[in-house]
């Protein structure tokens, strides 16, 4: 399959890639960037464990192509420097495992970023697109809750 040179933003950095054209953004950051705090869970879109942000909204990289990220600004867990919301999973214990982690947080930071005034219901909507297996999301939405609270 033909291969192409694409320019991705990612983190702020302008990064170089050859991919194929039916490679996922997941394939390009974890494969060529080195960037693997996405992680491969279900390959489908129903886990949310590859969560990124594209343009500020949360975005599955494994359904997105790495082509259709040209010319927007992605954001992985490693672009995320302390920030409140990782502050809070700390706290709260909003994590076991931790391999879903990186998904919830980009999730939760774009939440918070979107609804800065987020009800209980808007919370629990936006966690629906993530599964943890290891832990309740209780610990999860109060971590949100928390940073919420102090905007």
């Amino acid at each position: 399959m033909k291969t192409q040179i694409i320019e991705l933003n990612v983190n702020g950095d302008l990064r170089t890639v050859t991919v194929r054209s039916a490679d996922t953004l997941l394939y390009a950051i974890r494969g060529k960037l080195g960037l693997t705090g996405a992680k491969p869970g279900c390959l489908n879109g129903d886990c949310g464990a590859c969560t990124v942000n594209v343009d500020g909204w949360p975005m599955k990289s494994c359904l997105m192509l790495a082509i259709e990220a040209v010319g927007k600004n992605v954001t992985t867990i490693e672009g995320l420097k302390n920030t409140p919301i990782q502050q809070a999973f700390i706290e709260n214990f909003a994590f076991q495992c931790g391999y879903c982690t990186p998904g919830f947080i980009m999730n939760c930071h774009s939440l918070i970023l979107k609804h800065p005034d987020a009800d209980d219901a808007t919370i629990k909507e936006w966690l629906e697109s993530n599964i943890c297996r290891c832990t309740g999301y209780a610990e999860i939405e109060k971590a949100v809750k928390s940073v919420l609270e102090k905007k």
